[in-house]
C-alpha cells in the first residue's frame, strides 16, 4: 500500500514500488500463431488468504484454478494459487481488463496482437500496454537516457543483482544519480499537473494572469520547490508558505481552495494505489525483438509498477517469426521447374 502523504522526497521513489500484504503475482502469456493466447497466472502468498478484490490481474471462475502449498527447508509455508485460461484473441484479454473490478481496475490496460505473412516467414508482435496516469507530466525519457532508462525499467531483482556484484560501488553511485534525476522528473511533472488542474478549477474566476505566470515560469518554480521546500513540504504547504511564494499572498488567499484541491489530485496521481505484479511472454517461433528482460532462467520478464507508466504509456512488447516450410518447398519446386525448362530450351537450341 502506498503512502498518501504530501511530502515529496527522495524516499517517494522507493515508496512508489513498495506494497504490503499482497501476493507476489506473475502473469505469463503463451502466444499462439493463430492469435489465441493461453494466459497463466501464478500467485504466491505467505497466507492462505487470496481475496478476489485484491487480485492484481483479473481472473474468475471460468479459469482452471489449482491451489497448492510449498514448504521450504526452513519450514516456511507458501500458499500458491495457479490459474489458466485460453483466450481466442488479444481483444478478449483487453475486455477482461475493462471489466475488472479488483484493486487495479481503475488503470487503462490493453493487449495487442499483430501477424504479418512474409511468404518465407510469418512475423508476430504481441504487446501489453498500460496507459499513463498523468496527462500533463513530462516523459521520463526527457530526464534519463541510455543505460539510465535501462536501469529505470528493469526488474528490481536485476538491479539487486548488480548492486550486490563486484561492481556494487559503481552501481550504487549510478543508482543515486538516477534517483536525483527521477526526483526532478517527478517534482516537475507534479507541478505541471497541478498547474493544469489549478487552471481548470479557477477558469472564469479572474486567474488568467496567475496561470499565465505559472506556465511561463514553470521550470524556474519547480527548481525553487526542489531547493527550498522538499524537507518540510507538508507543513509549508499547509501553512500557505509555498503557495504565497508561487502566486503571491493575495492570489493565494483568493484561490486557496482550488490550489489545495488540484494539488491533492496531482499528488494522488503521483502516488496511486496500484498493486505491482510481473508479466512474462512466450512467443511462437524465434524471438526477434523485445523491450523485456531475461531473468536467471532466460524467461522474458517485465515489472509492472506505477512509476513506469506515470507520465508515459508503458508497453511491454515482443516480436518473433516462424519459418514457412511449405513456402520454401513451393519456391524450390517452382525454381526447379524454371531451371528445367531453361535447360530443355538451351539443349534444343
Amino acid at each position: 500500500m502506498k503512502t498518501k502523504s504530501l511530502r515529496i522526497t527522495v524516499t517517494m521513489i522507493v515508496l512508489l514500488v513498495i506494497s504490503c500484504d499482497e501476493p507476489e503475482t506473475i502473469v505469463t502469456n503463451y502466444v499462439h500463431p493463430d492469435g489465441s493466447v493461453t494466459r497463466k497466472i501464478e500467485m504466491r502468498f505467505v497466507k492462505n488468504e487470496f481475496n478476489p478484490k485484491d487480485y492484481q490481474v483479473p481472473f474468475d471462475t471460468s479459469w482452471r484454478v489449482k491451489d497448492s502449498i510449498e514448504i521450504s527447508e526452513k519450514g516456511d509455508t507458501t500458499w500458491v494459487k495457479k490459474a489458466e485460461k485460453t483466450f481466442p484473441d488479444a481483444a478478449s484479454i483487453t475486455s477482461a481488463y475493462k471489466n475488472d473490478t479488483a484493486v487495479n481496475s481503475g488503470f487503462d490496460r490493453s493487449v495487442y496482437f499483430e501477424k504479418h505473412f512474409r511468404w518465407f516467414n510469418t512475423e508476430y508482435r504481441f504487446a501489453e500496454k498500460v496507459g499513463k496516469i498523468m496527462q500533463h507530466g513530462y516523459p521520463v525519457s526527457d530526464y534519463l537516457s541510455g543505460d539510465e532508462l535501462q536501469w529505470f525499467y528493469s526488474p528490481q531483482e536485476l538491479r539487486d543483482k548488480q548492486m550486490n556484484s563486484a561492481d556494487s560501488l559503481k552501481y550504487k553511485h549510478f543508482s543515486d544519480t538516477i534517483d536525483k534525476k527521477t526526483e526532478k522528473w517527478m517534482v516537475e511533472s507534479v507541478f505541471s499537473e497541478w498547474i493544469a488542474g489549478f487552471s481548470n478549477l479557477t477558469a472564469g474566476k479572474g486567474s488568467e494572469n496567475v496561470i499565465g505566470d505559472l506556465k511561463s515560469r514553470e521550470k524556474e518554480l519547480s527548481e525553487m520547490i526542489l531547493e527550498r521546500y522538499m524537507e518540510k513540504w507538508d507543513s509549508l504547504w499547509e501553512h500557505g508558505i509555498i503557495l504565497n511564494d508561487l502566486i503571491g499572498k493575495d492570489n493565494a488567499e483568493k484561490f486557496r481552495t482550488e490550489a489545495d484541491s488540484s494539488m491533492g489530485i496531482a499528488i494522488k496521481e503521483l502516488m496511486p494505489d496500484f498493486r505491482d505484479y510481473k508479466v512474462s511472454t512466450v512467443m511462437p517461433g524465434r524471438l526477434t525483438g523485445t523491450n523485456g528482460f531475461s531473468d536467471s532462467t532466460g524467461v522474458l520478464l517485465w515489472p509492472v509498477t506505477s512509476d513506469l507508466f506515470l507520465t508515459q504509456d508503458y508497453e511491454m512488447w515482443a516480436e518473433s517469426k516462424t519459418s514457412n516450410t511449405w513456402a520454401w518447398v513451393i519456391s524450390a519446386v517452382f525454381i526447379g521447374f524454371v531451371l528445367t525448362g531453361l535447360a530443355i530450351r538451351i539443349k534444343k537450341g
